[in-house]
Order: structure tokens, then sequence, then C-alpha cells
């Protein structure tokens, strides 16, 4: 008999990636099958047929991104617009939502040849030789994400989970993190004081671990219950694939650097794909493995085109007033997220019941709670719906549908190798305000290539580790 094996689970591990789209993912992962699952059940993605209209009125359809596209894993050639103003322009033709919020997803295109006329001129920002705001319609095929793809078709698919809001990314994933934004709807806020799931599996007793990819974790100032956290609890990729065991819950970051894995626009998405690729396999050879489930998601959308609407009757997180007169009431746009585990049936599509509340990246913290009988944060994650369900197999499945699968490798130089990442600056902007404050941090002119942040982050990391007491007393 199937049912809902989420007791047998010991391991939660959440890989959280950068800026794209359901569908500009995975859009055309069931093609093949005229849109239903191996499984059987129906997959809400594309026809071939969607389209947006330019600036002329004309027609842009949805295609293809191969392996023979020029700059296929450098696509789209430029940083689409990710904030609010921006999501309500491809939602709704205007930088104002309108009432009620009724979204028809038609002006990626016009908004993306606005966001390219101004990052042409402006030197922090790189823009593909031939970009045209057509591309931002492009969609990769299962053959360009080997791995992504595989793992989507070998285990579960989640076609309706949306970002928590309609905005960029820290608002995003503090609502992954901690179940609210406190009202925040850009990228200006740099740390959260209200409580996250780290510091509430510390009052229950619980473990858990956050790991960056080649430096220390961004993740760590993000709230004030993990920056005076033991150190035992950081660490990078090598000591995740190395850990001897794993905790109740994992968080992995990319790398945030434009040369690094993160796949935000427009960096490279093949090593995206041997992130997850490595990912998974950490888990899989794992002794803990049967017990274990991954979570693969985008914190948002990153202004890359997708079909759905997002739905409305999100409960808001707590009382804060939002920015922009957001009322927290509607939730972002679809991102691509995958459900990894033996106690799933191979071809699996995750949704909720039409009537029940959507998926959105609360379902992480809803999922984390249930299991170890642990309180919501906020009324949001309160409301959310745990994944549960898709664990329904009472034995653990021995197979391994990324056997024998490729990780792809792209072709053409990164455009912004030489930049750095708008989240490398916030990192170095949150580490000029720890230890010994450095309040004169956002006039430096010193500070220009993606080198340049890197060695800064690393010089203010060890200057503000080097008193510290491994294994101190968790706040």
């Amino acid at each position: 008999m199937s049912t809902n094996q989420l007791s047998a689970i010991n391991h939660i591990v959440v890989l959280m990636l950068e800026n794209r789209s359901f569908d500009h993912m995975l859009g055309f992962l069931y093609q093949d099958r005229n849109n239903v699952s191996l499984a059987g059940q129906p997959f809400d993605d594309l026809t071939g047929a969607e389209s947006n209209l330019n600036s002329n009125g004309e027609s842009v359809k949805v295609f293809p991104i191969t392996s023979a596209t020029p700059n296929a894993y450098f696509m789209p050639g430029a940083d689409p617009g990710e904030g609010y103003a921006a999501a309500n322009e491809q939602l709704f033709g205007s930088q104002t939502a309108p009432v009620p919020p009724v979204a028809t997803n038609s002006g990626f295109v016009t908004d993306y040849a606005s966001t390219l006329a101004w990052e042409s001129k402006d030197p922090s920002y790189s823009v593909l030789p031939e970009t045209s705001p057509s591309q931002v319609m492009g969609i990769f095929t299962p053959a360009t994400l080997p791995i992504l793809s595989s793992l989507a078709r070998g285990y579960a698919v989640c076609d309706q989970w949306f970002s928590s809001a309609p905005t960029e990314t820290m608002p995003n994933r503090a609502f992954a993190n901690a179940g609210t934004s406190q009202g925040d709807m850009n990228d200006a806020t740099h740390s959260f004081t209200s409580p996250s799931i780290f510091g509430l599996l510390t009052k229950n007793n619980l473990g858990w671990s956050i790991f960056g990819y080649s430096q220390p974790p961004k993740t760590r100032l993000d709230f004030t219950d993990t920056v005076n956290a033991s150190d035992s609890h950081f660490g990078v990729f090598a000591d995740f694939t190395a850990a001897g065991a794993l905790p109740p819950f994992t968080f992995l970051e990319p790398s945030w650097e434009s040369t690094g894995n993160s796949q935000h626009p427009n960096y490279d998405v093949a090593l995206g794909e041997q992130l997850i690729h490595d990912v998974y396999y950490a888990l899989y050879k794992s002794p803990a493995w049967n017990q274990t489930l991954l979570i693969l998601t985008c914190d948002e959308h990153g202004g890359c085109y997708d079909h759905v609407a997002p739905p409305g009757g999100a409960t808001p997180p707590d009382s804060t007033v939002g920015q922009f007169g957001f009322d927290f009431k509607r939730f972002g746009l679809r991102v691509p997220t995958v459900l990894v585990s033996p106690l799933i049936v191979a071809g699996t599509v995750f949704r909720v019941a039409q009537d029940a509340t959507p998926l959105d990246h609360t379902a992480i913290l809803k999922t984390v709670e249930k299991r170890w009988g642990l309180p919501a944060l906020t009324a949001r994650d309160a409301a959310a719906i745990d994944v549960g369900d898709v664990l329904t197999l009472t034995v653990p499945r021995t197979d391994d549908p990324v056997a024998g699968v490729i990780v792809p490798t792209s072709t053409g130089a990164n455009p912004s190798a030489a930049l750095p990442s708008h989240l490398q600056r916030m990192y170095a902007e949150q580490l000029a305000q720890v230890g010994t404050p450095d309040h004169g941090f956002e006039g430096r002119r010193d500070l220009k290539s993606n080198e340049d942040y890197r060695a800064y982050i690393a010089r203010r990391l060890a200057g503000w580790r080097a008193p510290r007491i491994p294994g101190a007393r968790e706040s």
C-alpha cells in the first residue's frame, strides 16, 4: 500500500538556485508525451504556441534552446528585469498591478526590451552581442538540461510551485527560510530580524547546516539567529560532500560569482547542471540516501517567461506593511522545483488539490515543521501545505535515473566573467557591517571586478571569524 512516508525521512536537503522560471527550464519536459508524465499524470506546460507581442505588435513565440543555439547556456543574453515593478510589467503590462490583479503574462518581451535599453548603457551589466528582446521567450529542452530533466522525470516535478512574492531574490529567500520578508519587496534589505527555520531547529535541539559553494555561506548573515550561531553549522561544498552524517535540515548555496554555478542570467547554466549532479550523487551515494528528501528549486523567476498566472489567495505572513503597497496576498511566478527521494514514484507530477493553498517556498518550512513537530514561524507557513504526500513508496527504489547521463558543458565566453555579481555586492556589504564595521564600503572604488569582490569577501570573513571560538555557544 502506498502511503505518506514523511516520517521515514530523517534528512531534508534544499538546493536553491537563482532566477529562472518554470517554463524557461522545464517547459518542454514532457513535450514528447503530449504533456503527460511517465506516471500518466497531466503536466501543466507548453504547447509551443505560447507568445508575447513585441513593441511593434508582432507575435514572438516560445522557442527551444538546444545545444546548437548560439550561446545556449548563457541565454537569455542579458539579465531580465526581476524586481516588483518589472514583475508587474511582465504579468500585467504595467508597473502597477490592476484591481483585481488578473495577469495575462503578456509583457515579458516588451519589459525585456526596456531592460536591454538601459543595461546596454550601464557598464555594471553585460549584454551578449545580438541579444534581442525575443530571447526572453527561450525554453531549454530536456536534452539541453539533461541532469535537471532526468531528475524531474525520474522522481517528481512540481508544475505548480510558485515563488513566495512577485519580486527578486532576497525577499524570496527570506520566505524560504523564515516565512516572511518583513515587508521587503526588493534586495535593498540585506538581513532580517525575524526568527528563521535555523533558529527554530536550534531551540528544539535539532541539527542543521548551511553550506556555501567555494566561500562560507551568505545565508549566515541573512538572519539574526544565524549570525552568531556556532561555526560548526557552516561550511563550503567540499565540507558537505565529505560530511559523515547529515543533520535533519541542510541548506545549500551555489557560488554567487558571475563565473559561478548559480544559473543567474546571463551566467553559465551548464555549471548549475554540474552542481545539481554533484549534490544528487553526494546524497545518492550516502548511507542516509533512503531517508533523504532533496528539494531542488530557484528563488524567483528572474524575468524569464512563464505562461501561468500566479494565483491569489496567499496568506500574509504577518502584519508588516509591504513595500510599494504590496499586501502579500498573491504569489510570485512559477519556479522549477524537483523533489528527489527513493520513496517517490518515477515520473510523478506533484501538485496540491485545486482548491488548496498553492505550493510556494514556505512548503519547505511546513515540511520540516511537520516532520519534526515544530510550530510555524509565521502565518504564511502555518497555511502552507507540506510535500509529504509525494513520498508514497514503503520500499526505497534502488534505480538511478541519472545513470549514464552526461553533464553538459558550455561553449563561448561568459559575458559577465569579469564583473562582480549582484549577490557578491550584497554579501560584501553585509560583511562590511559585522565584526569591525566598515561604514565607508558603499563608496569604495577599489572593488571593481569579480576577483576584487572575491578577495574582499574572503578577507572580511577571515577578519570576522578570527576572534570567534569554534563551537561557541549558539545564540
